[in-house]
């Protein structure tokens, strides 16, 4: 399926991604009292890291991803799941029927919706009093190594922004009408990766890629290099998982 962002040359890489914090997933559900076997819609699914870890928890998960790539993974990922099936979708027009899911999530996608648009459609989707579920890893930029890293990045790229990804989601969940109050939840996860794994996910960025343009494979070399320099088998790379939470209003 055709979308503004196309995550085609970057499905690999996204293999090399971090998890979303375990306590913050578990605070999600227990806060929202969705229990083993209940329905659950993750959408922009990509190549499964939300999805694994609701079906992990006991969920029932439909995952829609529009870009053929990145599904083509997560169906790889999750073919042992048979709890999980996969659909071609967007966050604005999943193709799923009116009020059968419990939990509707988009796990680093919500910031590529038409964020309005794919409120709305979730709350189509919601059961009566189900909730929406949005997230995002974020990298602890004080950290030292991630502070250089964001100077490479500052370097090439003149006003480099991480846009929606990484605001506070409130306000436009509030605007909607849809769903409230929202609850906010965060927890610290450490990510622990090998330098090539780290260089790998960073070929995942797309945030980076849309902004640096013909300049994003020399950005990606250049963290390359300043990480083997570090002359580290693996690093640690700090993490905040992010997450906004809401009930549909009936």
């Amino acid at each position: 399926m055709k979308t503004e962002w196309d995550y085609t040359s970057l499905a690999d890489a996204y293999l090399q991604r971090p998890d979303y914090a375990d306590a913050a997933i578990d605070a999600l559900l227990k806060v929202a009292q969705i229990a083993p076997g209940q329905a659950a819609c993750d959408v922009g699914a990509g190549v499964a890291h939300l999805t694994l870890m609701l079906a992990a928890r006991g969920l029932d998960v439909t995952a829609v991803e529009p870009n053929d790539a990145m599904r083509a993974n997560g169906i790889k990922r999750t073919a042992s799941l048979p709890q999980v099936r996969w659909f071609e979708g967007t966050g604005e027009n999943t193709g799923q029927p009116d009020h059968a899911f419990s939990l509707v999530t988009f796990g680093s996608s919500f910031n590529v919706c038409d964020r309005p648009a794919a409120l709305k459609e979730t709350a189509r989707i919601l059961k009566s009093r189900g909730w929406f579920a949005c997230m995002w890893n974020h990298r602890f930029l004080q950290d030292p190594i991630q502070s250089r890293i964001e100077a490479i990045i500052r370097s090439h790229i003149d006003g480099y922004s991480y846009g929606a990804r990484r605001e506070d989601q409130t306000d436009i969940i509030d605007a909607s009408g849809l769903f409230g109050p929202v609850v906010h939840l965060d927890s610290r996860v450490i990510h622990q990766q090998s330098v090539e794994d780290c260089v790998e996910a960073w070929r995942s960025h797309a945030t980076l890629e849309r902004q640096a343009g013909p300049a994003f494979g020399a950005i990606v070399s250049d963290i390359e290099a300043y990480l083997l320099a570090l002359g580290k088998p693996t690093i640690e790379i700090p993490y905040t998982t992010q997450i906004w939470i809401a009930q549909r209003r009936d």
